[in-house]
């Protein structure tokens, strides 16, 4: 399910570096899970990545938008105020927009969107300050790109250092998944970024960068 990203991921990984200021604390603990998708189109099937914390906590997502999937969403609680940066590299045509706990579109990958885009522009350069609270990851296609064509897409997020980083690799719904089933109590284990369950898996130590990081998660895929 893997397209041609050799050219694709070229100019996302220059926005990246900007960000380099985020650097690792001492061994990072590593952390990863592997969750399908909700079928529900929209927040409330919202895939959840963790919390991201100051100083502590780097949150990376891998997934992709398979044929006529029209959107992704993935949720995230910021612990503290600060200047949140976010990292990003896929195929061309992959819309991002960062939106608060009511909706409301803080940043817009897209270039036509005006106040949105100057802002995301911040976000990726990790000038954005961000409150306390509730946010979702909105992924779309651009306008003009084919339904049909799958998109695969990495993102990441960290405010300032961090110690402990978390992988959440996205994949598809299970066929036959309406979204109406509760989760299983592992499930439920598995979706909460920080908590005991998570928190008590073997750690190893990584000093990757950003870029390497991301461009490391399409092997996810392979």
């Amino acid at each position: 399910m893997v397209s041609s990203l050799n050219a694709s991921i070229k100019n996302a990984v220059e926005a990246i570096k900007s960000s380099q200021s985020n650097q690792a604390v001492g061994d990072v603990q590593e952390f990863s899970k592997t969750v399908n998708k909700s079928p529900l189109t929209t927040t409330a099937g919202a895939t959840d990545i963790g919390v991201l914390a100051k100083n502590t906590t780097r949150l990376n997502v891998a997934s992709t938008l398979s044929a006529n999937d029209k959107v992704d969403f993935y949720k995230f609680k910021v612990t503290s105020k600060g200047e949140m940066t976010m990292g990003q590299v896929g195929d061309d045509g992959v819309r991002v927009q960062l939106m608060n706990r009511l909706g409301r579109v803080l940043a817009d990958s897209d270039p036509k969107s005006g106040d949105g885009y100057d802002a995301f522009k911040k976000l990726q350069a990790g000038n954005l300050t961000v409150d306390k609270g509730d946010y979702t990851l909105r992924v779309t296609r651009d306008k003009g790109q084919s339904d049909k064509d799958p998109k695969n897409y990495a993102m990441q997020l960290v405010m300032g250092n961090y110690s402990k980083d978390y992988d959440t690799v996205a994949k598809a719904p299970a066929k036959g998944d309406t979204g109406a089933a509760a989760l299983t109590t592992g499930q439920q284990a598995t979706l909460d970024g920080l908590n005991s369950a998570i928190g008590s898996l073997n750690s190893i130590p990584t000093g990757q960068t950003g870029t390497q990081k991301l461009m490391g998660s399409f092997n996810l895929f392979a």
